[in-house]
């Protein structure tokens, strides 16, 4: 950057600007963007740093409600925990809930926003279809899935009118068939909206590599696959993040709506077992205790989903 100066002859010339005053600038620019940061810094370490010390701090207390006096219980939490039986049920239950919903989701969901990205007959209906699920309140849902799994609802009605009425059961009630109704109800409610998101991606990737794929003989299955999807790998790992804390995490109001974690343990999850245990059984030092395990377990989920997609951000 140069200024004008006038010489005694009253002609200009340029006279450059010293380094130090183009530097200046940007400096300036990044101190603005700091002040701007600032409230929302605040913001977060509040209501987000400050809530996942508390369960740190919570988990080595003894304390049997909140009006309830508090002592310091140290590591005595971490061993009723660890010798609960219920806790392991929940731990089970949850290993089973992750392995089966998230793959199938994920899976699903790509394959079927791989199709309305397509733009097939009808795709802008279909569009607006898949989001169905995200517009029903969760209440809404479970009271749909309970609807159809009493025992007098329409799966035990379809099976008689099949003549399968030998296959007919209180699903809900059934310790073997619990928790797959609720693995269903949580696949039904994330697999709509994942495919929306993924057909969105899909959709700005260009349709020159698909078409030179298909002309050298490849399928839309091939197509799809190993052209499509590892253009859009880290963005199918945001969204397996996403997805993956949801089931961790949110899934316990299914749970609350539909079982209440029986019959028994069967269907008892971690984050359920962690609301359980504080607003039930009114052990809050148990509950945190949980909760500091959940998340690790998030964190460790994380951090694999992560290394599996190779990504690089």
């Amino acid at each position: 950057m140069t200024t004008l100066t006038t010489t005694p002859d009253g002609t200009s010339a340029r006279r450059p600007v010293p380094p130090s005053s183009r530097a200046s600038a940007p400096r300036t620019l990044r101190q603005g963007g700091t002040v701007l940061a600032v409230p929302a810094l605040v913001w977060y370490l509040l209501f987000m740093v400050g809530p996942l010390l508390a369960i740190f701090v919570i988990a080595a207390l003894h304390w049997p409600g909140m009006l309830q006096p508090v002592s310091y219980a140290g590591l005595d939490n971490v061993r009723t925990v660890l010798d609960d039986p219920v806790f392991w049920d929940s731990v089970e239950n949850t290993a089973i809930q992750l392995a089966v919903a998230l793959p199938l989701m994920i899976v699903c969901a790509y394959m079927l926003g791989y199709y309305v990205a397509q733009r097939p007959p009808g795709h802008r209906v279909l569009r607006y279809l898949l989001f169905i699920p995200g517009l029903i309140s969760t209440p809404a849902k479970a009271m749909v899935f309970y609807a159809a799994l009493s025992p007098d609802g329409l799966v035990n009605g379809a099976l008689e009118g099949v003549g399968l009425g030998s296959l007919t059961d209180a699903w809900l009630a059934s310790p073997s068939t619990a928790l797959a109704c609720l693995i269903a109800l949580d696949v039904w409610s994330g697999i709509g909206f994942t495919a929306v998101l993924f057909a969105a991606r899909l959709s700005s990737v260009p349709d020159e590599l698909g078409e030179a794929a298909q002309l050298d003989g490849a399928g839309h299955w091939r197509t799809m696959w190993t052209v499509h999807f590892p253009v859009i790998r880290d963005y199918v790992g945001v969204v397996t993040m996403l997805q993956f804390l949801w089931t961790l995490f949110g899934s316990a109001q299914h749970v609350l709506l539909l079982t209440q974690g029986g019959p028994g343990t069967s269907s008892t999850t971690l984050s359920f077992l962690v609301y359980q245990k504080a607003f039930i059984a009114a052990d809050l030092g148990y509950s945190q205790t949980v909760g500091v395990f959940l998340f690790l377990v998030g964190l460790a989920g994380l951090l694999t989903i992560r290394r599996v997609f190779r990504q690089t951000y």
